[in-house]
């Protein structure tokens, strides 16, 4: 009988739904992909999944479990696995999304994705992943709780705005739009508040939001919002990687010489993080002379204003990455830290 090496549970995680596919590599480096199943993405789909992985798999060979990080979906089943003490590798899509592209697979179905991420965790050496800080899960609720009321708000002002200016106008309608606008602005007030509490409360985290926030327009919001969205770069090794998880990275469709599209950004990542990116871009822009110049110089070659706004968004980003990394302050006077941007449509 042949030594297993590796055993691997790939997962392709769905809102409402687990695709699960077996791996495993033996002692002559041979890989099969052998089992294949469906579970409800719940608590009962997760003891139904344990269990059915225990009856298929070699109790002499540890079994990874190795997932996706899909928004938030994949997240209860990491932190049950992990509850009942099973190794569990969390892998950035566009790693995945990369390594498929590898294979010969004609048609990508939720079968293939996790036969894909099966064999994945055979052919890598994966770290095994651990409980975000409890501080960044926290932020990332208060930051997205946020969000939601600010699109809320911006709804309803434009609504009493409507109302305002309708010859109909019915004053007790603007007088409950005007009471639910200011619930919001208390409940956001109440939200900055927590906050500032919870970051006040890490000493380190203190210190890492003055280094972030240090960026020319990087406020404080949106510094919490990259930190909370990246669980503090946990997952992040590398720009390249950073830039993929938020959507910024740049896709070109070629085949031979008839079929040649415009570099276009992915928008497949963290739709979070890319989108508290814009307003920032801007004021780096308005208020710093080395990303104006690159602005100018990027809108005088191609005359768009949304490609040179994208490729500095993608910059501050990389930027935050950088200098959380290395713990040091933004230098304007260091040539380095500003580079050519590669163009991109939206």
């Amino acid at each position: 009988m042949k030594v297993l090496l590796k055993q691997t549970v790939g997962i392709d995680v769905a809102q409402n739904e687990l695709v699960v596919s077996l791996g495993r590599m033996d002692e002559q480096i041979s890989i099969e992909v052998y089992g294949y199943k469906v579970f409800p993405n719940t608590k009962k789909g997760f003891l139904s999944l344990v269990s059915w992985v225990n009856k298929q798999t070699s109790t002499t060979t540890e079994v990874r479990y190795v997932m996706e990080a899909t928004g938030v979906y994949h997240e209860s089943l990491a932190y049950y696995l992990y509850s009942i003490q099973k190794q569990v590798s969390i892998v950035l899509p566009n790693k995945i999304s990369n390594y498929a592209k590898t294979l010969d697979i004609k048609t990508i179905t939720d079968k293939s994705a996790s036969q894909a991420i099966a064999r994945f965790g055979l052919e890598r050496q994966l770290e095994v992943w651990q409980p975000p800080l409890k501080i960044f899960n926290d932020l990332r609720q208060l930051c997205r709780e946020r969000e939601q009321l600010v699109h809320e708000r911006t709804m309803l002002k434009n609504q009493l705005h409507a109302e305002r200016t309708s010859a109909t106008s019915s004053e007790s309608s603007v007088k409950r739009t005007k009471k639910r606008i200011a619930l919001i602005d208390l409940q956001e007030k109440q939200i900055r508040e927590e906050i500032a509490i919870l970051i006040k409360g890490d000493q380190t985290l203190v210190e890492k939001m003055k280094i972030v926030s240090s960026i020319p327009g990087i406020g404080n919001l949106t510094a919490v919002t990259i930190i909370a969205e990246t669980n503090g770069f946990e997952l992040i090794k590398n720009k390249r990687q950073l830039v993929s998880y938020a959507g910024l990275d740049v896709r070109e469709k070629t085949s031979g010489t008839s079929v040649k599209s415009k570099p276009r950004i992915s928008k497949r990542g963290n739709r979070n993080l890319r989108k508290v990116m814009h307003f920032p871009a801007l004021t780096a822009i308005r208020t710093d002379e080395r990303f104006r110049d690159i602005f100018l110089r990027m809108v005088s070659r191609h005359g768009i204003k949304m490609k040179a706004i994208v490729a500095i968004q993608r910059k501050l980003l990389e930027l935050t990455f950088i200098l959380w990394k290395n713990n040091s302050y933004y230098n304007s006077e260091h040539q380095h830290q500003i580079i050519p941007f590669q163009e991109v449509a939206m």
